[in-house]
Order: structure tokens, then C-alpha cells, then sequence
């Protein structure tokens, strides 16, 4: 594994980029370039970040709704999501990632239609439209589980795997996202060592959150710095460690340089505990 996070540093060349990740102790770094950059400028990121001995984890295609409702919204979507992919596969990132959606509003928004068949259907068919648009050789694209839209689950992250039938389709894996209930809370590690084993082959970059659950009636779930919830790190860990050895392990959004460096000094105490190299 390569554990990994943003930077706060500014920087003016790939170069410069590649050192500020290094400064922060990232061995796996955010694509720090726009679908607009020029094929030379990302050939001299990827190879700046080869240099420093850095993968460039994923390119995120967020905020754009593949099952909107709105049709040209839609199309728009699956052009920009094309358009990110098609930068993973320029840079040499390991893939692009996004959610799949809402059939409402806002665009990352539970809906009553969202875990419907005709859903289904549409992301098979919207997942399909970007990746062939690009047909990648290095890259893929995945998809963020969530607990109100598909993919909620390993088994069904395996049905669509099956039913888009492309090898550039893989899994994003972003266990917390799926604590959806006091009972996936208190069984998180058997969850997380379920979606390892049954996913392992075809995941291709992984986020570490932390998560913790309030007192408040109704249920009240949030992700945290992890080391500060109750989401088994050590059990991710282990799995994420039969993985290929470059698999990022990336931290996300926590607010500032101090909060990451206290969440990676907590992932590699756990990861020394476990005899693991993080």
C-alpha cells in the first residue's frame, strides 16, 4: 500500500509538485491537473511523479450526475466524466472515480427511484458511454459505493462489473461510505474484509476515513479523522495489504495539513502494530 493525502504547499512546476508530496510523506498522490491540460504538460507530471517514485492515484470526475433526469444534463455528465478519463489515462493515474449518481436532486442526493431496475439499467448503460468513449489502456473508471444509490454493496458492486462487461470498469473502494446503520457499524470489520476479499481483484485505489456514530435520535452517522471513530483500521489494513503493493491508500477530507499528518501518524502506528509497511 501507498498511503497518501493533498497538499497545501504551492507549486509552479511538476517538479516542485512532486517534492511538496514528498515533503508531506505521500507515497501515492491526487492528480493535481484538469481534463483542459495539454498531453506534454501531463507527461511531464507523470514523469516527474515517477521520479519521486509517486503513483498518481485517481482523477476525480465528482459533481457530475450520470442518471440525472434531464437528459442533456445527463449527456453532459457522461462528456465530462470522459473527458477526466481520458486525463487518468494521459497522466497515468490508476483511474478515475466518481459516484453514480441521483435520479434527483442534488446531484449526489438520495432519491426514491435510485435502487431502481431502470436505475440499474441506466448507469450499465452510462458507465458503458464513458468508458467506451476513451477505451483506456493503463486507466479505469470507478465508482464510489454509497448507501443510497448503487453500487451499496460487494454484491452488488459484482453485478454491475458483470453487466457493463468492460475491463477498464473497476472499483474505487470507499468502505465508510457504506456505514450506513448502527448494525454495519458494529460489524464493520467483517464488512470491510468481506468487500476486500470479494472486490480484491479489481480494486484499483482505495480512501481511509474513520467513522464514528452520536447518541441522537434518529440515527446520526459521520466520517472522521481516522483514529478518532470506531471504523477497524487494523482489519482494513491487513486486507488492503494482500493487495498489489502500489495500491493507493488515500486520506481525504479533513481541513488542513495538520489534521492529515495526525491521521497518517495514526494509520502507520496501526499499520506497525500489524507489521505492515504504510
Amino acid at each position: 500500500m501507498r498511503l497518501g493525502g493533498p497538499i497545501y504547499d504551492s507549486f509552479q512546476t511538476p517538479r516542485q509538485w512532486a517534492q511538496a508530496n514528498r515533503d508531506a510523506g505521500w507515497r501515492a498522490v491526487y492528480c493535481p491537473l484538469k481534463p483542459d491540460a495539454d498531453d506534454a504538460t501531463c507527461r511531464d507530471y507523470a514523469e516527474a511523479a515517477r521520479q519521486a517514485d509517486l503513483v498518481i492515484a485517481e482523477v476525480g470526475a465528482w459533481r457530475n450526475n450520470t442518471l440525472s433526469p434531464d437528459d442533456a444534463q445527463r449527456r453532459q455528465a457522461i462528456d465530462n466524466c470522459a473527458a477526466h478519463l481520458d486525463l487518468a489515462e494521459r497522466i497515468g493515474a490508476r483511474c478515475c472515480v466518481n459516484i453514480a449518481g441521483s435520479r434527483g436532486e442534488p446531484w449526489n442526493g438520495w432519491h426514491m427511484d435510485n435502487f431502481s431496475k431502470a436505475t440499474f439499467d441506466l448507469l450499465v448503460e452510462s458507465l458503458r458511454a464513458i468508458i467506451d468513449a476513451v477505451k483506456p489502456r493503463r486507466a479505469c473508471y470507478g465508482l464510489e459505493m454509497k448507501p443510497w444509490v448503487f453500487p451499496d454493496s460487494a454484491e452488488q458492486y459484482l453485478d454491475l462489473i458483470d453487466a457493463v462487461d468492460r475491463p477498464a470498469f473497476c472499483v474505487h473502494l470507499d468502505p465508510v461510505n457504506i456505514i450506513s446503520s448502527p448494525a454495519r457499524l458494529y460489524d464493520n470489520g467483517r464488512i470491510i474484509r468481506h468487500l476486500l476479499r470479494t472486490l480484491g481483484p479489481h480494486i484499483r485505489s482505495i480512501h481511509v476515513k474513520d467513522v464514528t456514530m452520536s447518541q441522537k435520535q434518529l440515527v446520526h452517522i459521520d466520517e472522521c479523522r481516522p483514529g478518532t471513530g470506531h471504523l477497524d483500521l487494523a482489519m482494513l489494513i491487513r486486507e488492503a495489504d494482500r493487495l498489489p503493493a502500489d495500491t493507493p491508500f488515500m486520506m481525504e477530507h479533513l481541513p488542513n495539513a495538520e489534521e492529515y499528518g495526525l491521521a497518517a501518524e495514526h494509520l502507520r502506528g496501526v499499520a506497525r502494530k500489524e507489521g505492515i509497511e504504510l
